[in-house]
């Protein structure tokens, strides 16, 4: 038949369709409905042409099962596609035989669009077929619920009866716990009679004891007494004691207080019968070296052991204290591979934070055979900076400087040259290795 062939007049469904089967209709129409072009599409379902077929088969039900009811060339497309995809059941339906292992619902569906001759019996058969399974479910769930119910029942039975042996139990139980509870007490009234005796008896033994406490109580306090008379004598003695060495301490004092006097004053005599003048320099002073801006031209250096750098803590705080420092024989100490104005510049940077808190006076110096050109300016606040005149190492100008200091004050000189040590030593004053410097300054 073709699309210009009048479609046969068809009879209406007697009755509404099985659900099952109405949403399976519903299903393959959807379906077709999303494969058709615009002209193909029936007006009444051209607003859900765009939606997704499950979309359209819940949203859309009505007007769908309307045109596939009422629609004969909408079913009729809807048919031609179940040709295409089941094309083996179409063709069984239309001959008036049902494949025997077919879905029954689906058959219904497939004959209900087709209009089969036997579509109504097939649909009358898949509702059969659907009441029968659904009858068969709701009655295997009611014999699942009886089950339920039976195996609650014995379990609320078997439940009783343990309840009732625990129930027997504790009453057992409580029968042997309220002879034991009469037993204890019985032999509790025994014993509370025993303690009573034995109370008796006590206070008779504490009214014994008590008189002879009183009796031993006033024997001790007659001995307290004693022992407190040779405490206060003892105490007195002690005193006296006491009294005789504050005496002879005060005196001891009074004739130390009265030398220091008479030195101090002895000393301020001599200061005025000199007449000397205030001080206004340092004997490192008149020690002659370069100055910042004179021509120059090498270097040596020589090296001694470390010493401790508690000693050189120990040095440091001496009355007076003048610290002479080998400049380079330090730096190449501590860190050799900078360029040799960073190694001055660092080394009398820590130099003038050591002075101001020791509130030593503080020599720097350098060899001036290092230098090419001018000497250059490195000064740091409270350190003097000095350099070694042409033809002289630093060493000649630290033993100068040492030589120039009077005899008596402490000079303390930081090197590591053995012979720099040596002369210092034999100058009078004390030599410490490098190492403890730049220990000593690592720390602070």
């Amino acid at each position: 038949m073709s699309e210009e062939d009048p479609p046969p007049p068809e009879t209406g469904q007697r009755g509404p369709l099985p659900e099952a089967v109405r949403a399976k209709v519903l299903a393959l129409a959807s379906e077709t409905l999303g494969s058709l072009s615009g002209d193909e599409v029936p007006p009444s379902l051209r607003p859900y042409r765009g939606w997704a077929p499950a979309r359209r088969t819940k949203l859309a039900a009505t007007p769908l099962a309307a045109a596939v009811e009422n629609d004969v060339v909408f079913r009729q497309r809807v048919v031609a596609r179940l040709r295409q995809s089941r094309p083996d059941l179409v063709a069984s339906l239309e001959e008036g035989a049902a494949p025997a292992a077919a879905d029954p619902v689906e058959v219904a569906a497939v004959a209900y669009l087709a209009r089969t001759p036997t579509w109504e019996e097939l649909v009358d058969a898949a509702g059969a077929h659907l009441h029968r399974a659904s009858v068969a479910a709701e009655s295997g769930r009611a014999a699942e619920t009886v089950a339920k119910l039976e195996e609650s029942l014995l379990a609320a039975r078997a439940e009783s009866r343990e309840e009732l042996t625990r129930l027997r139990v504790e009453i057992e139980e409580a029968r042997g716990a309220t002879a034991t509870l009469r037993r204890a007490l019985k032999e509790e009234r025994g014993a509370r009679r025993r303690a009573e005796q034995a109370l008796e008896e006590a206070r008779t033994r504490a009214a014994t004891e008590t008189a002879a406490s009183a009796a031993a109580a006033s024997s001790s306090d007659a001995e307290v007494r004693r022992l407190r008379g040779r405490l206060e004598d003892a105490e007195q003695a002690l005193e006296s004691g006491r009294r005789v060495t504050r005496e002879g301490r005060t005196a001891e004092d009074m004739r130390l207080r009265l030398l220091l006097d008479t030195v101090v004053d002895a000393a301020s005599g001599l200061r005025r019968e000199l007449a000397l003048p205030p001080t206004t320099g340092r004997p490192a002073d008149a020690v002659e070296a370069l100055t910042p801006g004179t021509e120059m031209g090498a270097h040596s250096e020589r090296a001694l052991l470390p010493e401790d750098p508690a000693i050189f803590d120990q040095l440091l705080a001496l009355p007076q204290v003048h610290l002479v420092v080998d400049g380079y024989n330090v730096t190449k100490t501590a860190y050799p591979d900078l360029p040799l104005e960073t190694q001055r510049t660092r080394l009398v940077r820590g130099l003038a934070a050591l002075a101001a808190r020791s509130g030593a006076e503080v020599t720097c110096c350098f060899d001036g055979a290092t230098i090419s050109g001018r000497v250059p300016s490195a000064s740091g606040r409270g350190v003097r900076v000095l350099f070694s005149k042409p033809g002289e190492t630093a060493d000649e100008l630290i033993r100068r400087l040492v030589r120039a200091e009077p005899a008596g004050r402490p000079v303390v000189v930081v090197s590591s040259d053995r012979e720099v040590a040596d002369g210092v030593r034999r100058a009078g004053g004390r030599p410490v290795a490098a190492v403890a410097l730049v220990r000593r300054l690592d720390r602070a």
